[in-house]
Parts: C-alpha cells; sequence; structure tokens
C-alpha cells in the first residue's frame, strides 16, 4: 500500500496547484511612459483582468491611449476565453482528482498530455489575441502611423511608440507549470512503481 502513496499525493498537489490560476495574474503587461509615473500594469487572470491598482481605470486608461492610435478598445466581457477558460481548468482538477482515484500510468500519462497541450493552446490563443490586438488597428484613429503596428511582446520587453512595453508570465502561469512538472512526476513514479513489481 505503501508503494501507491508518491504518484497520488504528487497528482494531488498537481491538481491542488492548479488551483493557483483563480488566485494569482497569469500574465502582466506593463506600460512605462514619462506620463505615467510607476507605470501602467495590466494583470491578466484565468477569467478578469486588472491593474495594480485594482480595478477598472488601468483598463480606461488603456483604452483612452488605444483611442489614439486606433487600436481595439479592451472589453474583458467580450473575450469569450475569460468565461469558458475557469470550466476547462475545473474540467481537468475534476479529472485530476479522477486520476488519483485510477492511479493508472495511462490516466497519470493522459492528465500530462492534455494539460500540457492545453497550456501550449493557452498560449498560442493569447499571442493571436495580442496580434489581433495590435495590428487590427482603425484607419480612421487621430494617429496614424505608416507600417506601425503595436503588438505588446508575448514574452520581454519592447518600444512602442513613447513607450516601453514589458510582458511577463506571472504566479498564476508559474503554478500552472509545476502543476504539469507535478504531474509528470507522478506518471514518472507510476511507471516505475510498475516496472519494479515485476522484477
Amino acid at each position: 500500500m505503501k508503494s501507491f502513496i508518491t504518484p497520488r499525493f504528487l497528482m494531488i498537489a498537481a491538481v491542488v496547484l492548479l488551483a493557483g490560476v483563480f488566485l494569482f495574474p497569469l500574465w502582466q503587461i506593463t506600460l512605462e511612459a514619462a506620463q505615467f509615473p510607476g507605470g501602467l500594469r495590466l494583470n491578466i487572470w484565468i477569467n478578469k483582468f486588472s491593474g495594480d491598482e485594482g480595478g477598472g481605470d488601468i483598463i480606461k486608461n488603456i483604452n483612452i491611449l488605444n483611442h489614439y492610435i486606433g487600436m481595439k478598445y479592451i472589453e474583458p466581457d467580450s473575450i469569450a476565453e475569460l468565461k469558458y477558460f475557469p470550466f476547462i481548468v475545473y474540467g481537468m482538477m475534476t479529472l485530476g482528482l479522477v486520476t488519483v482515484f485510477l492511479n493508472k500510468t495511462w490516466a497519470y500519462a493522459t492528465w500530462l498530455i492534455i494539460m500540457s497541450v492545453l497550456g501550449i493552446l493557452g498560449v498560442y490563443d493569447f499571442y493571436l489575441w495580442m496580434y489581433d490586438y495590435g495590428h487590427n488597428l482603425d484607419p480612421n484613429a487621430p494617429i496614424k502611423i505608416e507600417g506601425m503596428t503595436y503588438m505588446p511582446p508575448l514574452f520581454g520587453e519592447k518600444d512602442l511608440l513613447n513607450f516601453y512595453v514589458k510582458s511577463y508570465p506571472r504566479m498564476g502561469t508559474i503554478f500552472l507549470t509545476i502543476s504539469i512538472v507535478f504531474s509528470f512526476l507522478a506518471t514518472w513514479f507510476r511507471k516505475k512503481q510498475q516496472k519494479d513489481a515485476r522484477i
């Protein structure tokens, strides 16, 4: 019985860590400029946007800037991913608990593969959103610069007009990554247990 504890413990830990995406932002985009001392920080959660100052002011300020250069307004209620991503996470947490109950190598491996693919697709979806956000500009914007686009970096830093933009993962993504690592360890330990049992 003792030999079955490690994979199950690791998988339970993976499920608990996955819940961290509801407690912390996944990503943060910071806009630094002289007119905004301290910068404008947009936190991207699994189900919402927020600013470090804690509310809609950050989105309002960014939308005012967007108006001048023709970028779309950020309207969280119109972003479908913010509505259905939480249900995907709930589903994976439930599937993780089923995996703990089954305690089979294939079940651990299946959860690991699905979670890894979902993570990659989530980053790709984020990239597509930012690409559209930075390239699909209003041709009637007050400020137009030929050939200029305003896509923030997916990961890293860059200059956009008079703004210096930073884009980096936050604690929610770290929790998600560690959850996937723990599920990998659970799969590896369960496979090792089966191999040792045959010796």
